[in-house]
């Protein structure tokens, strides 16, 4: 089933998550259990992320080397495991970063084969490597670019000009930033972009972690002012780790309250700091279920204690 469709037809409000590939060589065992963890709570739909190859240096017996690694293949494996043997529709993500137009062509048509109906459409962080794009290939440069490829099959119009073709019938989902993209000079500029996904043929729309349901709000408002009618799915991270109060704003770009910064920062270690996280994550959950939001979107990657013990708190 479609995300619109759940959406759309759900009585209750519902709790989807995203989740990570292992690494390069990880155990398949563990994947699978924090994916019956998370199963056990009946989401509609989950999401895995995609990883494209990128560009590391690694010490060898000759000194430090350049190479490229891709160290999470497997969202489409992944993606067959948790539609089929759990029955849970995945999302994977689709990206533009790291894959020309071909591969991701055939990739959307082996997610079509495998009766998976939903995508989510993000240009994707650089990796410090970019293919050469030889024999003619072409890259998407921008979410809507990709988007528009996407809407394409839809409409069963392939790179290659093909007779008699079988569209497929993807829901397209995007990405919102309600404290903007980091290359965006304001909300407002940022919140045009998220229009034009939408008009290239996104559908819905799951922001980036936020740790204050203000920014979220203020997001939507700006959405429905310019005119973007899709519905928003606010985006939750549990802080989890002391070393997230610098990560997570390094590498998302998003601001950590003072408040929440400093109980993380008090903490006596991991449990408690595990237990802020939930409780603040509740908070904002229960906040944003409270005004009426019919999805909240986790972002739980490889570790589900936190989002179980807020889950039995919260008591849907």
């Amino acid at each position: 089933m479609k995300v619109t469709e759940h959406l759309e037809n759900a009585s209750d409000p519902f709790i989807t998550f995203e989740i990570l590939p292992p690494k390069r060589g990880g155990d398949l065992a563990s994947l699978m259990r924090l994916i019956e963890d998370l199963v056990a709570h009946r989401p509609p739909f989950i999401d895995i992320t995609s990883h494209a190859a990128e560009m590391v240096h690694e010490e060898t017996t000759s000194g430090i080397e350049r190479r490229v690694k891709r160290k999470r293949p497997g969202t489409l494996g992944v993606c067959a495991l948790i539609q089929h043997k759990y029955d849970v529709d995945a999302v994977p993500h689709v990206i533009c970063k790291g894959f020309n137009r071909e591969e991701t062509e055939d990739f959307l048509i082996e997610l079509h084969y495998l009766g998976i109906d939903n995508v989510l459409a993000v240009r994707g962080d650089s990796t410090g490597f970019e293919k050469k794009l030889d024999y003619g290939r072409t890259r998407n440069e921008h979410a809507t670019d990709l988007i528009e490829q996407i809407a394409g099959l839809n409409r069963g119009v392939f790179l290659e000009e093909l007779i008699d073709t079988s569209p497929t019938d993807f829901a397209i989902g995007a990405a919102g930033y309600p404290e903007k993209h980091s290359e965006a000079p304001n909300l407002e500029t940022d919140v045009g972009w998220v229009r034009k996904k939408v008009e290239a043929g996104a559908e819905y729309i799951v922001t980036q972690m936020f740790f204050d349901n203000a920014v979220f709000y203020a997001f939507v408002d700006e959405c429905r002012r310019q005119g973007v009618t899709a519905p928003i799915i606010p985006g939750v991270k549990l802080i989890t780790a002391k070393s997230q109060l610098t990560s997570i704003p390094r590498t998302f770009h998003c601001d950590i309250p003072p408040a929440l910064a400093s109980e993380v920062s008090a903490a006596a270690g991991p449990e408690e700091v595990r237990e802020v996280g939930v409780r603040w994550g509740l908070e904002q959950t229960r906040d944003l279920l409270e005004k009426g939001l019919p999805s909240v979107h986790f972002y739980v990657m490889g570790d589900s204690r936190g989002v179980n013990r807020l889950i039995n708190l919260l008591d849907l």
